[in-house]
């Protein structure tokens, strides 16, 4: 198959997705692992169920090819979050290690059904390196900005600067701040989101300094989502194409801030699949070919 997706915003033409079904299993299942993972409350399954229907539809409705990562004894509820292990460059795969010492066998997973796709393996980080997908940002084709913080370390970024070594030209490290702590979930974006190739939704009373001069150095246009929306998950958005997002319902103000973009702004609900396990549009996703 057609792999590669070095953006992210290019039009989606093929993605990685796991269904509740296939990751929470149960209810009887939720209930025995959600607290130990740190969620901030018990997912309810059937409502999980409806709410993924919704938003498979959404994506179905503009994706030409939908790819189900399947369910695997080794990996539990946060594998829904498909984003997380695993990278997708023109080379291959980058499989990730986990920050989060639960999600340690979900690369192994990813990659197992990657190979049933045909798609290869460029590398791994490997101990002592820990590099976590949603703290790595394509900001144009071989640009990166990766996070470092408590999911991904020195390391892991040195890693990943080697693997991708002709792949990527400008890698810059975004250091993150302790937030609530190791136990939370502060990745690179939960305060950027980027929706075309020269704008970003941002949440700038967490980027540190430097990157946010960064930002506007390179010709970025940043719309700062309001304070009372960050925690609803407003900065979390998936671009299917250039302006043509998803993201959680309940943030108006965000919503109406990207419709003056011209954006297409599509919602979901967002509790059960989302909002208890901090994981917004974006973490449900892997595009495996974007255009550009």
């Amino acid at each position: 198959m057609r792999y590669g997706s070095q953006s992210e915003v290019g039009r989606v033409r093929s993605i990685l997705i796991k269904h509740p079904r296939d990751a929470f299993i149960s209810q009887e299942n939720i209930d025995d692992q959600w607290a130990d993972l740190n969620y901030l409350g018990c997912p309810d399954f059937e409502k999980a169920l409806e709410e993924y229907e919704h938003f498979e539809n959404l994506i179905a409705n503009e994706v030409d090819e939908i790819y189900h990562l399947p369910e695997d004894a080794r990996v539990g509820l946060d594998s829904m979050y498909v984003h997380d292990p695993v990278l997708i460059t023109d080379k291959g795969a980058i499989l990730c290690n986990m920050g989060k010492e639960e999600r340690y066998e979900e690369p192994l997973a990813v990659r197992d059904y990657l190979e049933e796709l045909g798609v290869p393996v460029l590398g791994a980080i490997k101990e002592p390196g820990t590099l976590e997908g949603g703290d790595v940002v394509w900001l144009g084709y071989d640009r990166l900005a990766v996070g470092e913080g408590y999911r991904t370390n020195t390391e892991g970024i040195r890693q990943l600067r080697e693997l991708t070594r002709g792949v990527v030209d400008e890698l810059v490290v975004v250091p993150l701040i302790h937030w609530s702590g190791p136990e939370d979930v502060l990745h690179l974006m939960s305060m950027i989101s980027p929706i075309d190739d020269n704008t970003v939704v941002v949440h700038s009373r967490l980027l540190p300094v430097t990157f946010r001069q960064w930002l506007i150095e390179r010709g970025m246009k940043l719309i700062d989502i309001p304070d009372d929306e960050y925690a609803t998950m407003a900065c979390n958005i998936l671009a299917l194409a250039p302006r043509m997002c998803i993201m959680i319902e309940g943030n108006p103000k965000t919503k109406q801030l990207l419709e003056d973009e011209g954006c297409t702004v599509w919602e979901y609900k967002g509790q059960e699949i989302s909002k208890v396990g901090s994981g917004g549009p974006t973490c449900l996703t892997r595009p495996l070919l974007r255009e550009g």
